[in-house]
């Protein structure tokens, strides 16, 4: 398998964790803190490996658990870099801050994962045809739903 097969997998990963952290840079704009669009590139990144490790099997199609777990972790090392690269600081500690941003996740995570299931199988019947890995994940999409229409 070569870059290209795992890149392509990657893909919808990548745009979903920048447009949300697109998104939250824009609201945070909004409220005049200086952070802007600084989350968009970690939750691209992170978004990015969710989906490389879900073509390698790490995951499956519809199961919440294992992803809510790499989000706990993604998410908050994701606003770290945040605030690391805008200075605001953390009042409270770098735990405590973790902590919070532990919980938070949980939301992210469910937003993130519910738009992943949406995108990911059209994409990956896009891409089928000329990539192996795409086509061996689309088969695990497939299987998952005739598990769960039985």
């Amino acid at each position: 398998m070569n870059l290209r097969h795992s890149l392509e997998i990657a893909l919808p990963g990548v745009l979903i964790g920048a447009v949300a952290g697109a998104i939250a840079g824009g609201l945070t704009l909004l409220v005049g803190q200086p952070s802007g669009l600084v989350l968009a590139v970690p939750l691209a990144i992170f978004g990015g490996l969710y989906g490389t490790l879900l073509g390698k099997g790490f995951f499956r199609p519809g199961a919440f658990g294992p992803a809510g777990l790499y989000w706990m972790a993604a998410f908050p090392l994701a606003r770290l870099i945040q605030e690391l690269m805008t200075g605001l600081g953390m009042r409270d500690g770098v735990l405590l801050f973790l902590a919070y941003q532990a919980l938070v996740s949980v939301g992210f995570a469910i937003g993130f994962i519910w738009m992943h299931e949406r995108i990911m199988p059209y994409w990956l019947l896009r891409r089928a045809g000329d990539n192996p890995r795409a086509a061996a994940l689309l088969d695990c999409y497939v299987q998952q739903a005739r598990r769960i229409s039985r």
